[in-house]
């Protein structure tokens, strides 16, 4: 049986820190240029390195995205960008246009080279098409359905692929989306999408300019371009079984509490189905793990065919039962955590505390020190975001563990 690759983003360091915390197998990055997260913290160069040797000492693969489709002025910079990067022992580049794979090909020849989703992939011919041109791995595009899925791995045998299970879906096809640049002019294939997708729209009549129609589905309005998120987690068994070589994790402009969520509930969904196929089952905890998150409702997208009226529902708001208000920086010798404040907590809140594995533990927070700005722990009444506590608990907690809360009102 093919043991896929778990692969998660990693939009800045702290989100690789926590993705290989959490169990990726391999992340993904973006540089400062030429990838399609540019509104991304990113990596410099300097990070770069840091990142690889931080990912390669853990036994996790690292790939740069370079997929924009790059216009000719741009051609100097993207070649002294790939000079400049050549020597970093990155495990593969991600790339969609072919004059980006030309300019790769011609300053970095051996550099293994992974298609991205944005060059559409949609049947088994372009793979066969993409494999001649010297691609290791296609992401195939979301569009694609499992049997298609399937077809395409047994047709183009010795290309390896890898399919999306989790995150945002776009309404335009693999993300060749013309809204952003048409309304704000930043261009979503130059790495510079708006997101107007999840804005909020009236209507206006043509023979009454000015006067404007609210479409509302609730008391939030209408996200009418909005479609849910992509969730393939209960689907684990097929996605092996297909043959694919990675199941991807979307979001590298998502938080660390993204991260890690996801990846603890998919490690151990995947890491059960392989010690027991036929005794594998989809465990609710997983699905309420998810549904903590931030979300517009979970759809299993193009998987089984055309979603239509079904799998892809528009929803008008975030769904979130949880706030994520702290990480684990510290272990000390004596067991003391030190813990960095995301979100204001204070004494008599129940806090959760998330490892992986799905480890985790509740307490209602009693006494906590807060540091002045001397670095003296001194008790506080309340915590506020970017202030740091200390505080001992009585259970084992790992550093990159994070903490959260259920939000008020939250069922």
């Amino acid at each position: 049986m093919q043991r896929p690759e778990l692969l998660a983003p990693a939009g800045n360091m702290e989100k690789l820190k926590i993705a290989v915390h959490y169990g990726a197998d391999a992340v993904y990055l973006g540089g400062e240029a030429f990838g399609l997260r540019n509104m991304a913290d990113n990596f410099s160069v300097v990070e770069m390195r840091a990142a690889l040797d931080l990912c390669h000492n853990k036994g996790v693969k690292a790939y740069l995205t370079i997929n924009s489709y790059p216009r000719n002025e741009a051609m100097p910079a993207l070649e002294e960008y790939l000079a400049q990067i050549a020597p970093l022992s990155f495990d593969a580049y991600i790339v969609a246009d072919p004059g980006v794979i030309d300019a790769v090909r011609q300053i970095s020849p051996e550099r293994e080279l992974h298609l991205s989703t944005q060059a559409n992939t949609i049947n088994w011919r372009s793979a066969r098409f993409w494999q001649q041109q010297g691609i290791r791995r296609i992401n195939l595009a979301r569009e694609m359905s499992l049997d298609n899925m399937c077809e395409t791995v047994k047709k183009v045998p010795g290309m390896e692929f890898e399919a999306f299970v989790h995150g945002a879906l776009c309404i335009s096809y693999s993300g060749r989306c013309l809204i952003s640049s048409m309304l704000t002019g930043r261009d979503a294939n130059q790495g510079e999408c708006t997101h107007p997708c999840r804005w909020s729209y009236h209507l206006v009549e043509e023979s009454r300019p000015g006067e404007y129609f609210p479409v509302v589905e609730n008391e939030d309005g209408t996200f009418i371009f909005n479609s849910r998120d992509l969730c393939l987690v209960e689907h684990i068994p097929a996605l092996v079984t297909s043959g694919v070589h990675a199941l991807k994790i979307e979001g590298r402009m998502k938080g660390i509490n993204y991260v890690a969520s996801v990846l603890r509930v998919y490690r151990q969904a995947l890491d059960e189905y392989l010690a027991d196929p036929a005794g594998w089952c989809c465990r609710p905890e997983w699905l309420d793990e998810l549904a903590k998150l931030s979300h517009r409702g979970f759809t299993s997208g193009f998987l089984f065919g055309q979603p239509r009226n079904v799998g892809q529902e528009y929803q008008s708001a975030y769904i979130r039962s949880h706030d994520f208000v702290g990480v684990v920086d510290e272990v000390q010798k004596d067991g003391t955590l030190l813990i960095s404040v995301r979100n204001r907590i204070k004494p008599g809140d129940m806090i959760e505390f998330i490892g992986p594995g799905m480890r985790s533990n509740t307490l209602t927070l009693q006494n906590f020190s807060t540091f002045t700005e001397r670095g003296a722990a001194v008790p506080a009444e309340v915590a506020n975001p970017n202030q740091r506590i200390l505080l001992t608990v009585p259970f084992a907690v790992e550093a990159g563990d994070l903490l959260r809360r259920e939000k008020v009102g939250a069922a």
